[in-house]
Formats: structure tokens, C-alpha cells, sequence
């Protein structure tokens, strides 16, 4: 539940700037998200891999833009072709992690690990069988899996001796999530990756881009930050979406707090020290 507190925030820069929503928080429509072409090409990237019934990898230092990508994949996926299931579980052992998934997927999260697989794999099939939907499992922050954990993958995605493709499998997470498919006991699970796609900082413009587009769904008519401001988002966020998020949100409510127009670049020098510790 959120506190009286922040709901006064939320109220005083929303009626301070004449906005009809909160912005720069994650509550937004997928569909109003900020069409970034590195975004709009991984989410396109990974939805071409599902298609051709294969599986990928989405690489991002975290907080930039990751969640945005792997909602779009979802969304622009099918119902009536596709059952996307999401799993953001981690440290778990391998049974586990198959009783999330089996759990996630609608069936009985009881048994061995052996049974869970057989469990899960059946599962999966009936789905492409009977329902005609294609299973299409995303595991979110996969960096944090053990090894033997996401050696898994291959198990699962191995049916009738790998002679179908049934399930695709897209493994989000940092970047060291590379580095970790490559451990020797992996093998077989990155030979089985058919894109990769890498998510990057964004540059002090395209953070210009970004605040205005958050700044504009949520109904803003004017300007929200002046140039100096803007600057100082840039500098103290280094290009990372959430923490431009975090930062923007706070520096709007110190400004509307002090009754002023816009927001200055001496707002966000005082958000910092309240956002970052």
C-alpha cells in the first residue's frame, strides 16, 4: 500500500504541472512506451526467434530498458498463437526452479525432478498439440541462475530426440549472462541460442528524448525540466533509463514543493542526494 506521503507527492506534481498521470514511474501502457530504434530492434530481433520457433538472449546492464523490451515481446505475440510465460526466480535449486515453471505453466508443481520435467515437457506439448499455442518461456535476471540450473534449458527444449521445435526460450539478464553461457557445462544450452541482443546506455540526447516522450504521456503542456536540468539528468544518471526515472520523479517533486515553473538543474542536484545513496 503506498503512503499517505507519497501520494501527496504524487498529487502535488501532478496538479503542480497539470499532469494526468505520474510520470517517469513503470505504471505506463506498453503501447506508449518510448519507440527507441536500439528497443524497437531488440524487440523485433526476438520476436523473428520466436517465429522460427528458436530461442534468444536480451544482454542489458540493468534498469535500461530491459522489462520495456520483454513487454513488447510479449505483447506483440498472439494470444491465439502464443502462451508467453514469465519467470524471475533465481538461486533456486533445479527442482525447484521446475516446479515455478511447472506451476507457471498450469500444471501440478508435485513429483521428482525427473517426473517435474517429464511434467513440464508434457505440458508444452499438449499446449503445441492440442491448443495449437506455442509455449514461449522468458526468464527474467538469468545472470543470478546457477549453472546447473539453466543447463536445464536443454532438457527442456530437447523433444523427440530435438527433431521438433516446441518451446522457445528467451533468457533476459546483464551482460554477464554471456560470459556465463560459455561455462563448459552450458554448452549445449548457448548452441541452442539464435540471437543475441544487447542493450547499451543512452546518449545526453537521447535522454533529452526519453524525459520529454515520459514527460509527454503523462500529459505534460509545457516543459518540465529547463536545458540545464536536462544536462544534470544526463550527468548523474549516466544514460540509465530507471536511474533518469528515479532522479526525474524526485527533482519534480522538490520544484513543485518550492512553486516553481520548471524544474532546474539545482532540483536535481538536491534529488541526487536524496536518490542515490
Amino acid at each position: 500500500m503506498k503512503s499517505k506521503s507519497n501520494d501527496s507527492h504524487s498529487t502535488d506534481v501532478r496538479s503542480h504541472f497539470g499532469l494526468h498521470a505520474m510520470p517517469f514511474t513503470r505504471e505506463f501502457a506498453i503501447h506508449q512506451r518510448w519507440r527507441h530504434p536500439l528497443l524497437e530492434e531488440a524487440v523485433a530481433e526476438l520476436r523473428a526467434t520466436v517465429e522460427q520457433r528458436m530461442s534468444g538472449a536480451l544482454l542489458s546492464v540493468s534498469g535500461n530498458g530491459k522489462t520495456v523490451v520483454l513487454r513488447a515481446l510479449s505483447d506483440s505475440l498472439p494470444e491465439a498463437r502464443y502462451r508467453v510465460h514469465y519467470l524471475k526466480v533465481t538461486d533456486l535449486s533445479k527442482r525447484d526452479f521446475c516446479k515455478q515453471l511447472a506451476s507457471a505453466l498450469g500444471c501440478a508443481p508435485a513429483g521428482c525432478y525427473g517426473s517435474l520435467v517429464n511434467t513440464v515437457q508434457s505440458r508444452c506439448q499438449s499446449l503445441m498439440d492440442e491448443d495449437s499455442l506455442r509455449p514461449v518461456l522468458i526468464i527474467d535476471e538469468a545472470h543470478d541462475f546457477r549453472v546447473d540450473v539453466l543447463a536445464i534449458m536443454r532438457i527442456l527444449t530437447n523433444f523427440e530426440m530435438d527433431s521438433r521445435l516446441i518451446i522457445s526460450v528467451i533468457l533476459a539478464g546483464q551482460a554477464r549472462l554471456r560470459a556465463l553461457l560459455k561455462h563448459s557445462e552450458l554448452e549445449a544450452v548457448s548452441s541452442r541460442i539464435a540471437q543475441y541482443c544487447s542493450l547499451r546506455l543512452f546518449s545526453r540526447e537521447e535522454i533529452r528524448q526519453y524525459v520529454g516522450h515520459r514527460a509527454e504521456i503523462a500529459g505534460a503542456k509545457a516543459q518540465l525540466f529547463d536545458n540545464a536540468a536536462l544536462d544534470a539528468l544526463y550527468e548523474c544518471a549516466q544514460g540509465n533509463l530507471r536511474a533518469t526515472d528515479r532522479l526525474a520523479l524526485k527533482s519534480l517533486e522538490l520544484a513543485a514543493a518550492a512553486q516553481c515553473a520548471v524544474t532546474g538543474a539545482e532540483h536535481v542536484a538536491k534529488a541526487r542526494t536524496k536518490v542515490f545513496a
